[in-house]
């Protein structure tokens, strides 16, 4: 990866890869808690209409390559500039990744309206999975089109929509990636309900399905949306009588993290087993990296 390359990625997506969620966006600006420190109140902003950053516990800020240095520094790593881009390629897998454009990439979810939901049918969302690796049918069966209006704009976009478990939606287009909330993880019952299948995103479950050649798995399946909701989604598991636990989170730091907390969380549970999948898409990012990278697409 060169220097180009870096700072065309967008500073959401890295932050994602570090395990950091905007706490609020508005005005074109998202908040998040400072991926170089602790801290109690988010005071770390990136500018989404110049993909640039300032952490203003720090006093210090600037572009994609600046914000990855500064992160391997506060870890004691080594973090010149071909440390940098290194890691942006190994954390990557050399696999696409969403590159910074201006907003619409970041509308305020808060103020985002459902217009209308019905089955998918607009050829952009479905030429869009179809970049993915997933087959549109397949995408029919578990996602809807929803049409989306920001209050604060008064624009109107079309997304995929995910359900969740509290009525919302995650939402994904190739511009915008957020959720209509409320915020919660998805549960997809499966015929037999022995074991269970962890997912970080629904792009991942699909792209899973699409491997495996199925539309649906036997098995029970949670999408946690955000590794924010493993702690609601450890409810629908524990005593519950599973026997087994697959998960197909992210090969990054915060992927890692609720891999093993998982794993802790099997061994309180009599007879279960945990079955983390990494290595099947590693070096990927994630599963559906992989996936592309199987099909040979690139977005």
């Amino acid at each position: 990866m060169d220097k180009t390359q870096a700072k065309a990625i967008g500073l959401p997506e890295i932050l994602r890869l570090l395990g950091a969620e905007p706490a609020r966006i508005r005005n074109g600006k998202a908040w998040y808690s400072s991926p170089l420190r602790q801290e109690k109140t988010p005071s770390f902003m990136v500018d989404l209409h110049t993909n640039r950053w300032y952490d203003f516990g720090e006093a210090k800020g600037g572009d994609s390559i600046d914000l990855v240095q500064c992160y391997l520094q506060s870890t004691h790593e080594a973090h010149t500039l071909p440390d940098a881009l290194r890691w942006l390629g190994n954390m990557t897998g050399g696999a696409a990744v969403p590159l910074w454009s201006p907003p619409e990439k970041a509308l305020p979810e808060s103020e985002l309206v459902l217009i209308s939901n019905r089955s998918l049918q607009h050829r952009g969302l479905m030429n869009y999975v179809e970049k993915r690796g997933i087959a549109p049918l397949l995408a029919a069966k578990h996602l809807r089109e929803l049409r989306v209006r920001n209050q604060a704009t008064g624009k109107y976009f079309f997304s995929l929509g995910f359900a969740n478990e509290e009525g919302g939606y995650e939402l994904r287009n190739p511009f915008f990636k957020g959720c209509l909330r409320p915020k919660s993880l998805s549960f997809v019952r499966g015929k037999a309900a022995k074991s269970i299948h962890f997912f970080e995103g629904f792009m991942d479950y699909l792209s899973a399905l699409s491997q495996a050649g199925q539309s649906s798995f036997g098995q029970d399946v949670i999408v946690l949306n955000s590794v924010s909701c493993l702690g609601q989604a450890l409810a629908y598991v524990q005593n519950y009588g599973y026997r087994r636990v697959y998960t197909w989170l992210d090969n990054d730091p915060a992927g890692e993290k609720a891999t093993a907390r998982l794993a802790d969380f099997c061994k309180t549970q009599q007879g279960l087993l945990h079955q983390p999948l990494n290595r099947l898409y590693s070096p990927h990012p994630d599963v559906n990296a992989w996936h592309m990278h199987q099909r040979g697409l690139r977005l």
